[in-house]
């Protein structure tokens, strides 16, 4: 076979040059049309959503959150494949699009898929964030911040209000996300004996809860003083 194909090229060598020739000029074509980029993309466009839910072991994420979201956005157009994992206190879905799909397209498209789907998540449970685009090679670091004798609620606060904002200030970093610990919230317990005895309905309790929970904007007081 391989004498064969020798003999004909030996015979046919014009055919063969002219056809050297034609692949040649063909592949320096296609080579000056070929674009370039410092980080190519070695991945398809894909869009993560993460959505934080304290409190909840991974079975619950899975079935309260996760599925949920993956049911919204399975029908997306161009969507190849949808991924998922959930972890304690975290559900992180990654839809995955077909190729030459535009990256912001596909974000907008799932941002509009998760407004539908927030109203079925449970209370509590955090806003379904959108991850930055960001390169494909990009690396990934996780630290674990432990204490023997602080609470979590602090810990939690401090990593929120110090560490978040020192980390996203260094160049490079394109998102940071923090789970974990105890998040600092207001409960109001109610005593039902208490509300028949001050003749007190649970809805009465419920609207002056809503009515104190405002945010009021900061200022001066002045005192204007009238003499006669």
């Amino acid at each position: 076979m391989l004498n064969a194909i020798l003999k004909w090229s030996i015979v046919q060598r014009w055919l063969v040059v002219i056809g050297a020739v034609i692949v040649t000029v063909l592949g320096t074509y296609n080579l000056t049309k070929m674009p370039l980029d410092v980080f190519p993309d070695f991945a398809p466009p894909q869009v993560e959503i993460q959505t934080e839910a304290p409190g909840l072991a991974p079975e619950e994420v899975e079935s309260l959150i996760t599925l949920p979201i993956e049911s919204a956005v399975n029908g997306t157009p161009g969507v190849e494949t949808v991924r998922s994992s959930s972890a304690v206190s975290i559900s992180v879905v990654r839809v995955i699009f077909n190729w030459g799909t535009d990256v912001y397209r596909a974000r907008q498209l799932v941002t509009e898929r998760l407004q539908q789907v927030q109203e079925k998540l449970p209370e509590g449970v955090g806003t379904p964030q959108i991850s930055p685009v960001s390169s494909p090679i990009g690396t990934v670091l996780m630290y674990a911040f432990t204490a023997e004798t602080t609470p979590l609620m602090d810990v939690r606060r401090l990593v929120d209000r110090d560490v978040t904002n020192r980390l996203l200030a260094v160049p490079g970093v394109s998102q940071v996300i923090a789970y974990g610990g105890d998040v600092r919230q207001y409960q109001v317990l109610v005593d039902p004996a208490k509300l028949t005895a001050f003749n007190v309905s649970l809805q009465e309790v419920t609207e002056a809860a809503e009515a104190a929970n405002v945010n009021a904007a900061g200022g001066f007081l002045t005192c204007l003083l009238y003499t006669s």
